[in-house]
């Protein structure tokens, strides 16, 4: 059983759970989303896009963006995931990252977004 994020009860009373693809794409967001030293035991862990989120918008910047993202994921989802396409981009306050994996398991090609804004 693969434990739902976020963590919730589910109507029945129980934990929530995902379906396998549901919970790759869980742990592509937690990824994306954790600040490298965010993990006590994983200090290397996370991809930084939150500190880019108030940077100037440039080509240049969109490009390292898209570099640290894909080699985060190679390295700690790369036994799960082949990333395809990958788009990072930043407007105003909200980042968005737009990404085409297939789940190595599976076969199944996924197109997913994650969204965060600025609080």
């Amino acid at each position: 059983m693969n434990i739902a994020f976020p963590f919730r009860i589910a109507g029945d009373g129980r934990i929530a759970a995902a379906t396998d693809s549901d919970h790759v794409r869980d742990m592509i967001e937690l990824l994306l989303f954790t600040q490298a030293g965010e993990r006590v035991m994983r200090p290397d862990y996370g991809t930084g896009l939150l500190q880019f989120l108030f940077a100037g918008n440039s080509p240049e910047l969109a490009a390292a963006l898209q570099l640290t993202v894909r080699a985060a994921l190679a390295q700690f989802l790369g036994d799960v995931i082949d990333v395809g396409e990958l788009e990072v981009e930043a407007v105003d306050s909200q980042l968005s990252v737009t990404l085409t994996y297939a789940i190595r398991a599976t076969g199944e090609t996924r197109t997913d977004t994650f969204v965060r804004s600025a609080q």
